[in-house]
């Protein structure tokens, strides 16, 4: 869930704003927008090439902890154990001739290559507590990993913007993505605890909607029965219907029991929040 850098213009301006402290937190006016790289929208339609994803799938079921409330932890010092492993997946990836691939397959293999990268951005930083905190994009005004390439597919260097924002979103798009790919913090939807495949994406993509959704992270009634959301929502609203009505009426899909009935009878969004805190496995206090 990476942020675009503003411009200096902007920054002085928001100096200004007396919202820009407050009620507005300035990170939702710059969520990336979609812009299609042409270059990647070519695919074989029914394509009997097929990415093996059994090594990713392996390192994720056997690093990966869901905590008490429900969040998935990842065990990095597991992950590091097993960097090898990672590598060999990664470069399996990135020599993969993707427009070869049909369109659910490339679904399948840009999820799993952005979510593959993000857990080894984080090895390369093992003491940081939040991932903005691996500051590694060029340009003055920007932070974390999500500008900087780390991988190049099909002689292209790409970063985590590149796959989410030029790709992902513009070919594919699906709101769904937002609960796939993950950033490696405790706000975000939960690394899933197996890769994406095509035979199966629709089902598992329903499921992390359903999952988040109905956690505290993606929606929760306060006292007085306003409703806060994720600032997933806020920041990628034009994903989810473009107004707080398209965001209620993309979340009824999947919501259940007590929240279903309130955001039938809900028309606005109170609040929104997130927690970029690592999503690491914390051995002495509980998520």
């Amino acid at each position: 869930m990476p942020l675009r850098r503003p411009s200096l213009l902007v920054l002085l301006i928001l100096g200004f704003l007396p919202f820009a402290a407050s009620s507005a937190p300035w990170e939702r006016l710059f969520a990336p927008d979609a812009e299609l790289w042409e270059i990647w929208t070519p695919y074989t339609p029914d394509s009997g090439a097929r990415v093996d994803h059994g090594d990713w799938e392996a390192l994720l079921k056997a690093h990966l902890v869901r905590g008490p409330n429900g969040v998935m932890r990842a065990d990095y010092a597991g992950f590091a154990r097993d960097r090898a492993v990672l590598d060999g997946y990664v470069a399996r990836l990135a020599a993969t001739e993707v427009r070869d691939l049909d369109r659910p397959d490339q679904f399948a293999y840009w999820i799993n290559l952005y979510n593959a990268l993000t857990v080894r951005v984080v090895l390369d930083h093992p003491e940081v507590e939040s991932i903005r905190d691996i500051d590694i994009s060029p340009g003055l005004f920007a932070s974390g990993p999500w500008g900087a390439e780390l991988v190049t597919v099909q002689g292209q260097p790409l970063t985590l913007n590149d796959i989410e924002h030029r790709i992902l979103r513009p070919i594919f798009a699906d709101p769904r993505i937002h609960y796939a790919v993950n950033c490696a913090s405790i706000g975000c939807p939960d690394l899933r605890p197996e890769a994406y495949e095509s035979d199966r994406l629709e089902t598992q993509l329903d499921d992390q909607a359903s999952r988040y959704v109905n956690h505290s992270r993606g929606a929760r009634i306060d006292s007085e029965g306003g409703l806060h959301v994720s600032s997933v929502y806020v920041w990628f609203r034009e994903d989810f219907g473009g107004t707080e009505k398209g965001v209620i009426e993309h979340m009824l899909r999947y919501a259940e029991g007590t929240l279903r009935n309130h955001l039938i009878t809900t028309s606005e969004i109170a609040g929104d929040a997130y927690d970029w805190q690592l999503n690491g496995i914390v051995l002495d206090k509980t998520d």
